[in-house]
């Protein structure tokens, strides 16, 4: 059974919760490695330098438009790009368990899935812009 009641509440939750992490993993890669840290352990996965200022940018947006509740079920989707591609350079070769050297894939992924519900739940309450996409 669906409670209307609870409901909003719950996705107000999940939203602000996917935020916050956004922010910080942006918090950890831009103060304890730094930016420049950030692009060369990029490089290192052989992936551009400036990809990491994307990636970067992208956490900030999108945790900040989470949090707020900007058009959240397009964010949601918007920011699920950002944990593949973490699974793909750097979690999935580690394997599944995330206290593996170089975490595994079971957080990032299952960080997929909290995305997917919300894009799938709905906006959430207090949400100041809701998304075009909202069912009636």
């Amino acid at each position: 059974m669906f409670d209307r009641r609870t409901a909003p509440y719950a996705a107000l939750l999940l939203r602000v919760s996917l935020g916050v992490l956004f922010l910080a993993h942006l918090g950890l890669k831009y103060f304890v490695f730094t930016p420049a840290g950030t692009a060369q352990f990029f490089s290192s996965l052989g992936l551009p330098g400036f990809l990491a200022y994307i990636t970067m940018t992208w956490e900030l947006l999108g945790g900040l438009a989470l949090i707020l509740g900007i058009w959240p079920r397009i964010t949601a989707l918007a920011m699920v790009p950002v944990m593949l591609g973490a699974i793909v350079t750097v979690h999935g070769p580690a394997g599944f368990w995330f206290t593996n050297a170089n975490g595994g894939w079971e957080y990032p992924a299952f960080w997929i899935i909290g995305l997917l519900v919300l894009a799938l739940t709905g906006d959430g309450k207090f949400a100041l812009k809701p998304s075009p996409i909202n069912a009636r």
